[in-house]
């Protein structure tokens, strides 16, 4: 009895052995083609996208910083004492507003000295003109020379230029004195003041009393440099690009947040600056909150052109070769790979900006494309672009995880453990 159980299990092997060699020796070619199509992977699943020719903008990120529309630097043009300041401190003030008060006794004496100088020469003139009458009724009838009557003509001429001349001087002595209320010249923010009350000041001197700066609009100064502007100028000269649209910019600013309203540009400089390789370019944006403050560092984004007939494709979906040249994966009729080489001009957002190379209504390989490779055959679905899961999410998932797949402790060695 122990020895027929000894070898059953001998005899169950050696029976699924034969079986096995008899199905391996088997010559009917049906069983071999089912062999081979269960050997047989499925097609490899790609997420595709339809390219869909359009027209795209293509545009340009520089930076730049902010300047004021317009800066006066307020000096004065009498001398004399400050005695007041009329103004606050960083407030707004508009064109002709009064700044500052200066001491204008002396610009006062000198306005009435000028006027009564004018009196004088005025009464003087009358008196000459009185007696040139009285020399040409002489003169008619020979009672005085005729030199005596062209001597009395030149000095009412004389007397007529002093009077001019004083009314020069009176209007000049009227104008310092008006000087004297320092006004502003433009509207606009002012800074601090570099002066006081009882600060003695001069005409035309160097250092400012305060400067003021209109900030609605305001201008942004960037630089492009020459090799860029050269490329765009031959594109637009070969057609592929519009230049119609070319004036739009937007604003990037310092906390990466965008400026909400759209600029225009408005200069470009005629020469290139030797030392840097780039031209300055200048653009007005309306600022009427003066959230833009001069000086402020900001990345301008300048839509050069519109590049018409362009695909966009994402990054995900063009590779390189070593050579540098930008290939693309296609799916055909026969859901079979083909590759294409394209011809790129820039990116937009996440999408590369294609203009030659693939043709409306092309499946463009995105998802996948490290599985397949030229002649493979594969089942083309949509391409599904895929959210970026918050860090806690996805850490939390991963954490549950490692906890599922971590072997359980055994009883046993949980209580040897805590009993030592």
């Amino acid at each position: 009895m122990m020895s027929a159980k000894l070898w059953a299990p001998a005899l169950t092997a050696c029976a699924l052995a034969t079986s096995i060699a008899l199905v391996g020796c088997s010559k009917d070619p049906k069983d071999a083609q089912q062999a081979a199509a269960a050997q047989k992977m499925p097609p490899t699943e790609v997420g595709v996208i339809v390219a869909q020719p359009q027209s795209v903008e293509q545009s340009v990120e520089l930076s730049g910083r902010t300047t004021a529309f317009e800066i006066s630097e307020v000096r004065p043009q009498t001398s004399g004492v400050i005695l007041k300041r009329l103004f606050t401190e960083g407030s707004y003030v508009r064109e002709g507003q009064a700044l500052y008060e200066i001491d204008s006794r002396t610009n006062r004496a000198s306005v009435d000295s000028a006027r009564a100088a004018l009196n004088r020469q005025q009464a003087n003139l009358n008196a000459l003109r009185v007696k040139e009458g009285r020399y040409r009724q002489l003169v008619g009838t020979n009672a005085i020379s005729k030199q005596d009557y062209d001597d009395m003509v030149a000095q009412v001429k004389l007397a007529e230029a002093d009077v001019a001349s004083t009314q020069a001087e009176l209007k000049n002595a009227e104008i310092n004195l008006g000087f004297s209320t320092v006004r502003s010249p433009i509207s606009g923010q002012t800074n601090r003041s570099t002066v006081t009350i009882g600060a003695l000041v001069t005409a035309s001197q160097t250092d400012p009393l305060v400067t003021v700066q209109r900030l609605d609009p305001i201008y942004v100064d960037i630089n492009q440099s020459s090799s860029e502007l050269l490329r765009l100028r031959q594109q637009l000269s070969q057609g592929r690009l519009d230049s119609s649209n070319n004036t739009k910019v937007k604003l990037k600013l310092e906390d990466g947040s965008y400026y909400p309203v759209e600029g225009r540009l408005a200069f470009s400089d005629a020469s290139v600056n030797p030392d840097t390789g780039t031209i300055t370019i200048r653009a007005v944006f309306p600022n009427p909150n003066h959230l833009l403050l001069p000086g402020m560092y900001a990345t301008a984004q300048i839509v050069q052109g519109v590049i018409p007939n362009a695909i966009l494709i994402p990054q995900a979906a063009i590779t390189r070769t070593p050579t540098g040249q930008a290939i693309a994966m296609v799916v055909n009729a026969k859901g079979v790979v083909e590759t294409r080489p394209v011809e790129t001009v820039g990116v937009q957002g996440k999408d590369w900006i294609v203009t030659s190379g693939l043709t409306a209504g092309e499946k463009v390989i995105v998802d996948g494309v490290a599985k397949v490779k030229e002649g493979a055959t594969v089942v083309a679905k949509p391409y599904q672009p895929q959210a970026a899961a918050p860090q806690g999410a996805a850490a939390q998932p991963a954490a549950e995880a490692n906890k599922a797949d971590k072997p359980a402790q055994p009883k046993a060695e949980q209580k040897a453990t805590s009993n030592t």
